[in-house]
């Protein structure tokens, strides 16, 4: 079984390597426009969101938590120090019915390196997640699943909604 731990400032360079290959999987879908996340144009996404990670990653006490499983040596193969990642946010809102707290979680990233597929590092990953957002009192968790993810949201109690989402970029 994979054992997964807190990610440190110091994981924010493999982070960033795996949300690259998430954006890979999600490129390759049939149901997403490969626009939508190719390098293409590259805005500098990689060198602002390096400097973001460190400082979030630095504040344990906050509202943003990664959770990773470590590539062994010999398990990497030239692939990178990390076999896998899930990371979320804690967002607070006005209560609602549903939600009186309005304290909700927000699952955004979760990748597994292709050479490390199907041996429960995702798994673990969300795990810790889920149990660090339990020790904060988060109740409610939304995320957004690919079809290849879908199974093992599944698997951990996540069921699909009834409400749209809608996007405005300006």
């Amino acid at each position: 079984m994979s054992s997964a731990r807190r990610a440190t400032p110091e994981d924010a360079e493999e982070l960033i390597r795996l949300r690259k290959v998430m954006f890979d999987s999600l490129a390759t879908s049939p149901t997403r426009p490969r626009a939508d996340f190719s390098d293409e144009g590259d805005t500098g996404w990689k060198s602002a969101t390096l400097v973001i990670l460190r400082d979030r990653l630095a504040d344990v006490d906050g509202d943003f938590a990664a959770f990773v499983v470590d590539c062994s040596e010999i398990e990497a193969k030239g692939t990178g120090g990390l076999a896998a990642c899930a990371i979320g946010t804690v967002e607070h809102r006005l209560g609602s019915p549903r939600n009186p707290t309005g304290v909700s979680g927000h699952v955004f990233n979760v990748a597994t390196d292709p050479g490390q597929r199907r041996q429960g590092h995702s798994r673990a990953c969300m795990e810790a997640l889920l149990d660090w957002y339990r020790t904060r009192g988060v109740r409610k968790i939304d995320l957004h699943a690919s079809s290849a993810g879908e199974p093992l949201y599944t698997s951990l109690g996540f069921a699909r909604t009834p409400d749209p989402s809608m996007r405005l970029s300006i």
